[in-house]
């Protein structure tokens, strides 16, 4: 039964997702203001993270900001509907998705279970390299050269996609299908923050070219260095 942490200071909303995710078959622990909530996030032992914005003593952002510096838990932000700047600063602090608020209770299921198949459900033995690039989605893991990168499961999975498929254009609805478990809404920026958070995360190429390319009108590409 995987253990979800709810983080919303909104107790009554609390109340009801967690009866809906309890007989949908998670376990849940609910919490109501930012400082707990990193106490419990520091604590582990959870497999995945719905973290709203707005909370009492410390907001969503600075502790996902705090969490991020140690763990890579999947978490899914609710963030206010309309506030795109809540979406992308979100993103940028590490979110894997993101649902704004009010929710569909079966939305929000849909997202959680396609976050935890990606972090950690559907892995299997085989290790992807692509020049200095090793990705293992066996321990889940990436080294470029002779460092590892430390990526968060949505990062963790665009990236198995781009590797798989380097040289070629991959749209932005495939890798959003991928590595959200979704398709792609109009005006989404997700896949975008993801793809910055690789680059700077990967770096250069060793001959120092771009490792992932935008095509205009069609999607991203991993280079291959002989390229």
């Amino acid at each position: 039964m995987p253990h979800l942490l709810l983080i919303d200071d909104d107790i009554e909303l609390c109340q009801m997702l967690t009866e809906y995710l309890t007989g949908e078959g998670f376990s849940v622990t609910s919490v109501h203001d930012g400082v707990k909530a990193l106490e419990r996030l520091n604590a582990g032992g959870f497999d995945a993270v719905i973290l709203d914005v707005m909370l009492p003593g410390m907001n969503g952002f600075d502790v996902l900001r705090e969490f991020r510096q140690s763990a890579q838990t999947p978490v899914l932000m609710l963030t206010a509907r309309g506030e795109d700047v809540d979406t992308v600063v979100g993103l940028e602090l590490g979110a894997d998705d993101y649902l704004p608020k009010p929710c569909n209770p079966r939305v929000l299921v849909a997202r959680v279970r396609a976050l935890l198949r990606r972090s950690g459900g559907e892995r299997s033995t085989a290790v992807v390299e692509v020049g200095d690039v090793v990705l293992d989605t066996a321990a889940r893991r990436v080294t470029v050269g002779d460092e590892e990168v430390v990526l968060t499961a949505a990062q963790f999975a665009l990236l198995e996609q781009l590797l798989r498929h380097a040289g070629t254009v991959v749209d932005k609805d495939a890798l959003s299908r991928h590595a959200l478990g979704r398709e792609l809404l109009p005006f989404d920026r997700s896949i975008d923050m993801h793809v910055s958070h690789l680059r700077r995360k990967l770096g250069p190429l060793p001959d120092g070219g771009a490792r992932i390319v935008t095509v205009r009108g069609a999607g991203y590409q991993y280079t291959r260095q002989s390229e």
